[in-house]
């Protein structure tokens, strides 16, 4: 097994993140404006179609609702998540009417934000929900992170530690892919560039030893996180299964209650083709939550709604551009402010 601590050759790109903490108010203007720019595409997609089926009525009546149900497909909001939207929509209608456009795009937002809400681990106001995420009491908090390989999640792994370093934590990354070749020296290059050590072994090695490795080395370190990096590969799910099985094992052996989190990583421009994907990695991998790449890149961003309807997780952070800082915590708020403007 061979330890890493990455001191050398720096790449020139990106620099060094800067650690100085903004003030709160700074970092949710951040945020929003960062989410509003990532889901542009969504936006003026679903805003446009929202804005004809208004026209083609003066008010909001039965049939400028049978008309929004497409739109709302064509976001890739999903069939279920539409069927349950269209549904509350037309009661409202029934019991009290729907007034104006304006009033039609209210609704519509608090029928998404209660949709997310539902799995979200935090509120927007802070307040714990249903699905609370348990950090441990004593160091290193565990993460696996899993899903197909071209989703980007040796890539997302690398932007997460950077991420939390920038948030005052250490971190330690473990090269557990072992499978895909240059997996492990693609995640050795985003270590360099967040500046968190690694730990890996040679291609074709055991990810179980990697893991075991990385996580003595963790609480000898007293890090406050340990992420590793698994294998992409979904041949059978039995295999998945076993391979997994095996690490978790491994990782409750050295750390209690380890892995504390199991991350999915999707490719939004996959839409709906993913799911069924994500829902195979689900049953396999009892994953805690979504890291969801790419949401910048396609006009489908409705998948957010889609995967907390069908597979019934919430979408921790969200990948909105190449940079190593372009990975941020996901708010239902921003979301859905950005995506119904």
């Amino acid at each position: 097994m061979v330890f890493s601590s990455l001191f050398g050759k720096r790449p020139t790109e990106p620099e060094k993140p800067d650690t100085t903490a903004a003030e709160p108010g700074e970092q949710k203007r951040g945020l929003f404006d960062r989410m509003r720019q990532a889901v542009t595409r969504t936006r003026e997609s679903l805003s446009e179609s929202i804005s004809s089926v208004i026209a083609l009525t003066r008010e909001v009546d039965q049939a400028s609702l049978d008309a929004l149900e497409p739109r709302l497909l064509a976001a890739d909001i999903g069939s279920a998540t539409t069927a349950i939207i269209m549904e509350n929509l037309r009661q409202r209608a029934l019991r009290t009417g729907i007034e104006s456009g304006a009033q039609l795009k209210e609704l519509l937002k608090a029928e998404l934000k209660q949709i997310l809400d539902n799995v979200q681990p935090e509120s927007a106001s802070g307040r714990s929900s249903a699905r609370p995420i348990q950090h441990p009491a004593t160091p290193p908090e565990v993460i696996l992170m899993v899903g197909v390989n071209g989703t980007g999640k040796t890539t997302t792994t690398g932007k997460l530690a950077n991420l939390y370093r920038s948030q005052g934590r250490s971190v330690l990354l473990c090269a557990a892919d072992t499978f895909r070749a240059a997996a492990i020296e693609q995640l050795e290059v985003w270590a360099q560039r967040s500046d968190v050590p690694l730990i890996k072994t040679k291609q074709g090695g055991d990810p179980s030893a990697a893991l075991y490795d990385a996580l003595t080395a963790a609480k000898a370190r007293s890090t406050d996180v340990m992420i590793a990096d698994t294998a992409g590969r979904l041949h059978t799910k039995t295999d998945l299964m076993k391979e997994l099985d095996k690490m978790r094992r491994t990782a409750e052996k050295l750390v209690p209650g380890a892995p504390h989190q199991t991350f999915l990583v999707m490719d939004a421009t996959t839409g709906q083709n993913g799911l069924q994907q994500a829902r195979l990695f689900t049953e396999a991998a009892r994953v805690t939550g979504i890291v969801l790449t790419k949401l910048d890149g396609t006009a489908k961003g409705g998948i957010v709604l889609a995967i907390a309807t069908e597979l019934k997780l919430p979408v921790l952070y969200a990948g909105i551009g190449e940079k190593i800082d372009d990975l941020i915590p996901f708010d239902s708020t921003a979301f859905i402010d950005s995506l119904v403007a």
